[in-house]
Parts: structure tokens; sequence; C-alpha cells
């Protein structure tokens, strides 16, 4: 297992420390639903140094990043960044990551821990253009800082207006006392506020100075499983859950950054399949009685006739029932739908839903 930069620190402050994509990460420091609400109500603090990082640069840099991701990367700004996956050649998803455009021809590429050998080895499969390429992932640390009173709390550890930052915008500039720092306005919960990269030698002293200046505001170090509830709240999806290599971006509900206008990896076939509507759809669920969805629980109709799966769930601790996403056929995926999940030898009813489960 590998550790990250401050995983001492998360030792002696008591988390509870789990294997989590080959590192030692923090599960819980004072429990799930403690530590959900502070991010929902106040503010929180992840870890999330164990993300890779691949800096793309160079006059071919934007000519590899469109031929491997779904989305549309010509449209970046400087200090822009985008959602994306990398489609793979037999319609599933390699991985879903982040594209930051830092300047012309430099792009910052941000994709997950269990991810980073597998997509590093697909993309440099497909760099035919000879863009220069750099995997940074065992140099940098990530902090994400979420939760409504993020901006207020950090205000004074930069001169970065925090107020005025729009989603999905980020700035390189001073943070905690280092230079050079990427304050990024994007998040995975739902509620707002940053992330924070840094080199790992930076890091703990952006740990300690982000503690300082939030404790006035509540801040608490948050987990990966409040991480995971959050997320799931928002209907985000979950690699290796949700999306997998045999999972499409359409079924999955990610048309939305699968831009036709560009050609990319099997964009042909994608192109097809949203044009002739997918078998399968992602769709969100409450359950309607007590109990708890879990991965791989079968959805089943009202016959007991297994009609799909659940590829994520929980006891949602913002809406106080059991939530979860799952596939099931086209037909059957409209929000109002009654279906079943199967729940050890119990068929609990559930209804399908529009996302996100947590309205805010």
């Amino acid at each position: 297992m590998q550790n990250t930069a401050l995983t001492q620190t998360h030792i002696q402050l008591g988390a509870k420390m789990v294997p989590f994509a080959g590192f030692t990460m923090p599960v819980s420091y004072l429990g799930v639903t403690a530590e959900h609400e502070t991010v929902r109500k106040g503010v929180g603090v992840f870890d999330v140094s164990h993300m890779g990082e691949f800096l793309i640069t160079g006059p071919t840099a934007l000519d590899l990043i469109q031929k491997v991701t779904s989305n549309d990367a010509s449209k970046l700004i400087n200090g822009k960044a985008q959602y994306s996956c990398l489609p793979n050649d037999k319609g599933g998803i390699v991985d879903d990551l982040i594209v930051y455009k830092i300047e012309e021809d430099k792009y910052l590429l941000v994709v997950n821990a269990s991810n980073i050998k597998k997509d590093w080895d697909w993309i440099r499969s497909h760099n035919t253009m000879n863009a220069d390429m750099r995997d940074l992932s065992d140099e940098y640390s990530l902090l994400a800082i979420q939760g409504p009173k993020a901006a207020k709390a950090m205000q004074s550890l930069t001169s970065v207006d925090l107020e005025a930052m729009k989603f999905y915008t980020f700035e390189v500039s001073d943070f905690a006392g280092i230079e050079h720092v990427i304050i990024s306005a994007t998040g995975y919960t739902g509620s707002g506020g940053f992330e924070i990269y840094c080199k790992n030698t930076e890091v703990k002293q952006v740990w300690d100075k982000v503690l300082e200046a939030g404790a006035d505001y509540g801040i608490q170090p948050i987990g990966l499983a409040a991480r995971d509830t959050l997320r799931l709240e928002m209907g985000y999806c979950l690699y290796g859950n949700d999306i997998n290599d045999t999972t499409s971006p359409i079924e999955a509900g990610l048309s939305w950054i699968t831009k036709f206008s560009k050609a990319f990896i099997n964009s042909e076939a994608l192109k097809k399949e949203k044009e002739e509507g997918p078998e399968r759809k992602l769709i969100g669920f409450e359950l309607n009685e007590r109990g708890i969805p879990r991965h791989d629980y079968n959805i089943v109709n009202e016959n007991g006739q297994i009609i799909g799966v659940v590829t994520s769930g929980t006891m949602s601790p913002s809406l106080g029932k059991g939530i979860g996403l799952g596939y099931v056929l086209t037909e059957i995926a409209k929000s109002g739908n009654k279906i079943y999940i199967q729940v050890r030898k119990k068929s609990i009813p559930a209804t399908i839903v529009k996302l996100p489960f947590y309205k805010g």
C-alpha cells in the first residue's frame, strides 16, 4: 500500500484507515453522518492525494486530448476546467477525468487513483502526435475543501477572490503561504468549495493552515466514506461502480460530456448508440421502505424477474432514506416508475427519481 504525504497526520488525528485504490486512506474520523453534515452545512477538508495528475504539453497537446477524451477540449480557455471521459474502443469507459487548460499548449489531466497506470498506458498508446507527457502523480498532493462556508473560511489564505470564482474555473496563485498552487473551484460533493493542488513537500503546511483558518467555521477533516455518500446524493458516477470498461457514456447519462463535434476514439459507434438509443440506462431510485441498497444487488419487477442491477447505494444522511444508482432496461427507466430492490431475500419497493437526490 502506498501512503500520501499526510498518512501519518490522519493516523495522529485518529482516522480509521483502510486500503483504497492501492493507498492507505482515511475512511472516517468522527463517523460518516457527522462528516457528511459538516460538508453539507459548513466546511470540511478531504485528503484526495491518491488521485493521478498527468501534464500534457507541446503544440500537439490539444490534438492528443481531443483524440482520447469525449468532451470538446477546444472550448477550454486558460483557467477553465472540463469534466470528461476516456472512451475505450469497445463502447466502454477507460476512466472519467478532469481536463485543466493551464495555458496555451499546456494541460493537466486529473484521473482516478485506481486507474493511473491504465490511463497513462492508454493515452500514451494513442500519442501518435508525440505530445509531451509527464506523470506527476507521485509528486503532487490534492486537498478538497468542500462546503458552503469554504470560500469565507479560506479567504484569509489567498489573494484570489474565492467568492468570485465560477464553478470549474481555477487559478494558479498563492495559498497558505505557498506560491504557484492550483486553486480549483471544483469538487465532487455538490456543496461547493475548492480543490488545492500542491507539491507533496508543501501539503502538510497547507493542511495545517487550512484547519487553522477554518477553525472558526467548524472545519473538520473528512474521510472517503462521507465523500461517497455526498457524491451519491448528487447522482455523480463513481468509476468502478457506476461506470467502467463495459458501460458506455451514453447509457451512463454522460451524453452531455460526449461531443460529436469532433472525432475521438470510438466516436462513430457512440454516435450511433445515441441516435438509436441505448438498451439500458443508469437511473436513480429511492427506497419506499426501510433498507439500504448495495452495489450488485438485483433490481427486479413486481413478478420478481431481474430487470437490472444496483451499482451504488447507501442510506442518505440528508434524506434519511435508502438511495441508489443502477442500470435498468431503457423502457423501464422513467421517473415515477416502481421497481424493487432485492435486499437479502426481501424485495423492497423503490421509485425511480430524477437526479440529483439532494436538491440543496
